[in-house]
């Protein structure tokens, strides 16, 4: 199933007890913290971890995601009632109606084709005020991660909250250049095996400030890892990038 761990109700409970609270949370919360932002908006919000934290936090969040079952999740989830979740992409966004966005859990790298991610950050910066703020994670190509995703390297197992146990791997399908197509496979005591498919595409950091900066916004910071580490330092291979809108008209 494509995005299989998004849309089916076993995977996205597979997906919340792999997926807990870390550091890339930690690190967006505090950029998030910067500077006043009343209203923010969670682009891809998933099940809603980060979401219900920022709200809890005291923002007005509104949690955007394209996969129904996701948002079933979030929604059931304590807190999950403070924040307003809505089902569709980047055509269900209003204008002028955020301080901050965030895209996280590489969100980012699911706009695969050049058109398509130049239309969403169009539809983010017009959802932002002047002076809002685009925070995003995509992993970082030179760090070439999708060479671990094999059924050797990959493997782990997910336990489940009732004690099931889920093992988990993935294995790359198919390169062309940056763009990377991968099988994620699940496989359950009862001896039932899902599959979540899914394809990438991997920016470098030039390539993220050109398509940010066409756009309406300026680069203000990229970091390389969730301490803030720069750019090829340290081991987390990503880029995490803060940008800021121009004023309408600049």
């Amino acid at each position: 199933m494509l995005h299989g761990e998004f849309e089916d109700p076993r995977l996205v409970e597979v997906y919340d007890a792999e997926y807990l609270w870390g550091w890339d949370d930690d690190l967006f919360m505090s950029l998030l913290a910067e500077r006043n932002a009343p209203r923010v908006l969670d682009f891809g919000c998933g099940t809603g971890r980060l979401a219900i934290a920022m709200a809890g936090a005291g923002h007005e969040v509104t949690g955007v995601d394209p996969a129904r079952a996701s948002l079933d999740a979030a929604r059931r989830k304590p807190g999950g009632d403070k924040v307003t979740w809505i089902e569709g992409s980047a055509e269900v966004l209003p204008a002028r109606a955020y301080e901050a966005v965030l895209l996280t859990s590489h969100v980012a790298q699911f706009f695969v084709s050049d058109e398509q991610w130049l239309s969403t950050l169009r539809a983010l910066r017009r959802s932002l005020v002047a002076g809002g703020r685009l925070i995003f994670d995509s992993r970082d190509p030179d760090d070439r991660r999708w060479d671990l995703w094999n059924p050797v390297d990959s493997r782990r197992p997910v336990l489940l909250p009732d004690g099931d146990r889920v093992d988990t791997w993935t294995e790359v399908t198919a390169e062309r250049g940056p763009v990377i197509s991968f099988t994620r496979h699940y496989e359950f005591t009862q001896g039932d095996e899902l599959t979540s498919e899914a394809t990438l595409r991997f920016r470098s950091e030039g390539e993220i400030r050109t398509t940010v900066e066409a756009v309406g916004f300026d680069v203000d910071r990229v970091f390389g890892g969730w301490a803030r580490e720069p750019v090829g330092a340290g081991e987390d291979g990503e880029l995490i990038v803060v940008a800021v809108a121009w004023p309408q008209g600049k």
